[in-house]
C-alpha cells in the first residue's frame, strides 16, 4: 500500500492506494475516530459488488452501516436524488458524529461529498473510489455538487473528505468503455503538468489495457501527488487549481448538449483536450506535432477526439453558462507543448468556435 498527504492544515487527510486493501476500510475509519453509524452511499451497480465486503469490514471494527443505494448514470446527478440521500440520512438516525462512505464512482463521490457538506451542515465522509477516473481526479481535492439541466456541477460545494481509500482491484470489475474513459484524466496531468507521466502512459499502453496492477497504482497514485499538490496551492479554484480543468470547459458543453450521459465525464474531456491543444496551436503555445501527439495517445487509449455537431450557438450559450466564465471572460486552459499551460480570459468565443470548426 502507497500512502501520501493532501495538506491544508486542520483539514489534511490521507490517500491510500494498493491492491486488495478494501477489506482495511473499517481499521482505517476507526483509526480517524469517527462516529458509529456509517451511511455508505453507493449505486445500483457498484453496491451488489462491494457493499457486503466494505459493510462487513465497518461492522467488524464496530460500525454500525446503512446502505443507501442510489440509481447509477451522470444523468440521476440531480437535486431529487440528493434529497432521496438525505431522506435516508435523516431515516437512518444519522446525527453530527455519524459518516458517510462514498462507495462508487465520480457522480457517487460528488452527491455523497455535497450531502455530506450540506447535512446538519456538515458531517465528515470517506471517498472510497471504484473507478479510474475517480481514483485519479474526482475523489481528491473536495469538489463536490450536483448537475443543474443548464449546466454541468452549477450546484455544490468545497468540502474535504476525511480520507481516501483507493483499492486498484475495483478497477477488475469496471467496464471497459467506463475504465478507458478515466485514462483521459491521467493523460490531462501529463499533458499540463508532467511529461514524464505523459510518456509513461505513452509507454506502458500494453499494460494499461489489460489493466495491469502495479502499473495501474503507479500511475493513480502519481496523478493523485499532482492533485495534492495543486489543492495544497488553490484549494478552493481561485488560481492554479484551474489547470485542472484543462480538456473540461468544451468538455462540459459536450455533455450538456448532448444529454448527460451520452457520453462519459472521460470521454467529453478527451474530446476538450484535443480542442484544447488546436487552440494552443493556434496561438503559437504548442505545436502540431504536440497536438498529434496527444490526439494519437489518446486515440490509443480508443477514446474519442472530434466534438460532435451542435449548432455554434448552442455551444456559445453554454459556454458561457459555464461555472468559470466571469464578467471578464472564460477561462479556457491551453497546453504548452506537452508538460505546460497558460490560462487565458476570452471574451469572445469566435476564435475558440473558429479553431475548433464549430459552426451552422
Amino acid at each position: 500500500m502507497e500512502t501520501l498527504t493532501v495538506g491544508l492544515g486542520d483539514r489534511s487527510y490521507t490517500i491510500r492506494g494498493g491492491s486488495g486493501i478494501l477489506p482495511g476500510i473499517g481499521a482505517f475509519c476507526r483509526e480517524l475516530g469517527l462516529g458509529r453509524i456509517v451511511a455508505v452511499v453507493t449505486n445500483t451497480t457498484v453496491g451488489p459488488l462491494y457493499y457486503g465486503p466494505v459493510a462487513d469490514s465497518l461492522a467488524a471494527a464496530g460500525f454500525s452501516p446503512l446502505r443507501v443505494e442510489l440509481p447509477d448514470g451522470e444523468e440521476f446527478k440531480t437535486s431529487a436524488t440528493l434529497n432521496a440521500i438525505y431522506d435516508a440520512l435523516i431515516d437512518g438516525g444519522l446525527t453530527r458524529d455519524s459518516f458517510i462512505v462514498a462507495l462508487g464512482g465520480g457522480v457517487v463521490g460528488d452527491m455523497a461529498g455535497f450531502a455530506a457538506a450540506t447535512y446538519l451542515r456538515g458531517i465528515p465522509f470517506v471517498q472510497v473510489p471504484t473507478t479510474l477516473l475517480a481514483q485519479v481526479d474526482s475523489s481528491v481535492g473536495g469538489k463536490t455538487g450536483i448537475n443543474h439541466p443548464r449546466g454541468k456541477n452549477l450546484i455544490g460545494a468545497f468540502y474535504q473528505p476525511r480520507a481516501v481509500i483507493i483499492d486498484v482491484e475495483t478497477l477488475t470489475t469496471l467496464p471497459e468503455r467506463e475504465y478507458l474513459a478515466g485514462m483521459a484524466e491521467v493523460v490531462k496531468y501529463g499533458v499540463v503538468l508532467d511529461p514524464l507521466l505523459f510518456a509513461e502512459v505513452e509507454r506502458n499502453i500494453a499494460p494499461i489495457l489489460v489493466r495491469d496492477r502495479d502499473v495501474l497504482t503507479r500511475i493513480i497514485m502519481a496523478c493523485c501527488a499532482i492533485k495534492a499538490s495543486v489543492v495544497e496551492k488553490d484549494e478552493r479554484e481561485s488560481g492554479l487549481r484551474a489547470v485542472l480543468n484543462y480538456g473540461h470547459t468544451l468538455g462540459h458543453a459536450v455533455e450538456t448538449l448532448a444529454g448527460y450521459g451520452t457520453y462519459l465525464h472521460g470521454e467529453a474531456v478527451a474530446i476538450g483536450m484535443v480542442q484544447a491543444a488546436k487552440l494552443a496551436e493556434h496561438r503559437g503555445e504548442a505545436t502540431a506535432d504536440d497536438t498529434g501527439r496527444l490526439r494519437a495517445l489518446l486515440e490509443s487509449l480508443k477514446l474519442p477526439v472530434e466534438l460532435p455537431v451542435f449548432a455554434a450557438e448552442a455551444y456559445r450559450e453554454v459556454l458561457l453558462r459555464d461555472k468559470k466564465a466571469r464578467d471578464t471572460g472564460l477561462s479556457f486552459v491551453l497546453n504548452n507543448g506537452i508538460g505546460g499551460f497558460s490560462i487565458v480570459r476570452l471574451r469572445d468565443l469566435s476564435e475558440v468556435l473558429d479553431v475548433c470548426g464549430i459552426g451552422g
